[in-house]
């Protein structure tokens, strides 16, 4: 059976490329395509050192770095692949993977981290933290995200079967192109972060510096508490305006390496986690160190944290306003509870990336069965119609002759 994975664009090493080495994991024979790859030969190892067929957009001026600036030219060059010769398709996809044209003897599952974020339910903050929400530019970005809308929910249709990374997601797929998915979490390399129930007395997050990560408001409720320690690991477009509202009981250290963030995780008493995110994978992380988490309830922390006043075997606390104060009020409640580090970790275990592999192949394979079953029955279907129809003749024939 030939198989193609197709995957957005390849440039950097993320959630998403994690969920992609782990599909290659599965079906290592499969041909890799994607708009543009302009991954470093040091991070080339995820994808096996695969030869990666992409688009014309690879050629286009400017575009290892412009690449997100081709989004509109993105589903032409995705349906200019060609699939013809793939049994199985399978699209990891966040803009424009899922696209592809296949035939109808082919088989092609998507699993989508979301539909097009910033083209659906999150188009008006993308534009306005993006600048693009009033003049000109704001008017040609708002016809060109309307066309997309218009192709993304189109080309849907092309899709046999849908995975979605959260129930949350599942629920904009809903939304957005009114068709059902699985949810097959995402994977968590919990073996890395190992478990360490001693707790120090400060609180930790670990973030790329965006405006939705809203580290700048987890800044300001710690400002609200000087006598709480809060230390701030991550770099990004909006470091220095952070750090610009930390007061001297928050430690900025800015990037720091993954061992220690790891050691961090270890130690705090607590990780404050403030964004609306489709699944969210660095709470688990935490958890997995046996750590507690402070989250925000909506979105993919639902599924990830399990909350003290919905579980029995609580791993953090939700609070339900993206504010200051509703952090400062979270933090305070955190500290009456006592959180078992033994419950943080187990929960996490649940996410392991053995446990996604297993989950996302019995998916396929349930579909492959089912697909191939109904072409068989199908055939078998056909062979006794033309089998019957020549009895006919003959009988006619025979009664004709007598």
């Amino acid at each position: 059976m030939k198989t193609a994975i197709i995957h957005d664009w390849l440039v950097v090493y993320n959630g998403a490329e994690k969920v992609l080495e782990e599909i290659l994991k599965i079906y290592p024979d499969a041909d890799l395509y994607s708009t543009v790859d302009y991954l470093e030969e040091k991070d080339r190892h995820f994808i096996q050192n695969k030869k990666v067929n992409t688009t014309f957009i690879q050629k286009l001026p400017f575009s290892k770095s412009k690449y997100r600036a081709y989004l509109p030219f993105m589903p032409l060059a995705i349906e200019q692949l060609d699939l013809s010769k793939y049994d199985l398709i399978i699209s990891s996809s966040y803009a424009v993977a899922k696209g592809v044209i296949t035939g109808p003897d082919q088989l092609h599952i998507s699993y989508v981290h979301s539909p097009i974020r910033y083209a659906w339910d999150l188009q008006h903050q993308y534009l306005k933290e993006s600048g693009m929400d009033k003049g000109l530019k704001g008017y040609i970005t708002r016809f060109l995200l309307h066309k997309i809308r218009n192709w993304d929910y189109r080309t849907a249709n092309g899709v046999d079967f849908f995975m979605s990374n959260s129930d949350f997601i599942g629920r904009r797929i809903w939304k957005v192109y009114k068709r059902k998915s699985q949810t097959v979490y995402p994977p968590v390399d919990v073996s890395a972060f190992s478990f360490h129930p001693e707790k120090e007395d400060f609180y930790l997050t670990a973030s790329r510096m965006v405006p939705y990560k809203k580290i700048d408001t987890i800044v300001e409720a710690f400002s609200l508490m000087p006598d709480k320690k809060l230390i701030v690991i991550g770099d990004g477009p909006d470091f220095k305006k952070n750090k610009s509202k930390a007061g001297p009981n928050v430690s900025m250290m800015g990037y720091q390496s993954f061992e220690e963030l790891k050691d961090h995780m270890q130690r705090a008493k607590g990780f404050i986690f403030a964004a609306e995110e489709d699944f969210g994978i660095t709470p688990l992380e935490a958890q997995a160190c046996g750590t507690p988490v402070i989250a925000y309830g909506k979105g993919g922390s639902l599924e990830t944290v399990k909350g003290y006043m919905e579980s029995e075997n609580p791993t953090g606390y939700f609070f339900y306003e993206q504010t200051a104060q509703s952090i400062k009020k979270a933090v305070e409640e955190f500290e009456q509870i006592s959180f078992n580090p033994s419950n943080c970790r187990n929960h996490a275990l649940k996410f392991s990336p053995d446990r996604f592999r297993e989950d996302f192949k019995q998916f396929i394979d349930d579909k492959l069965a089912k697909k191939y079953n109904r072409i068989q029955k199908h055939s078998l279907m056909n062979e006794n119609v033309k089998s019957f129809s020549i009895t006919d003749v003959h009988w006619a024939k025979k009664k004709a002759i007598g």
